[in-house]
């Protein structure tokens, strides 16, 4: 286990970083106190931009429409416009 005080990391965080991809466990700490532990993430794990859901477009819009916008409006107590 590799553990580096917030500033020491600043000044090794490539090097922290590259040990967590190598699959060392590394922790960063404050006052010799670990608080965070750096993990290999992975492409799936980060957030998409548009077209980054497996999902038909056709269900997206469906989401949207007239009837969810109500039903969900009487949920929460609230008024649709355009609704009667």
């Amino acid at each position: 286990m590799r553990q580096a005080n917030i500033y020491a990391a600043k000044a090794q965080l490539s090097e922290l970083v590259q040990a967590a991809l190598d699959g060392e466990e590394v922790w960063i700490a404050r006052a010799g106190k670990p608080l965070v532990r750096l993990v290999p993430g992975s492409p799936a794990s980060r957030l998409g931009g548009r077209g980054s859901l497996d999902l038909e477009p056709g269900s997206i819009d469906a989401a949207f429409s007239p009837e969810v916008e109500a039903t969900v409006a009487a949920l929460i107590g609230g008024e649709v416009s355009g609704s009667p």
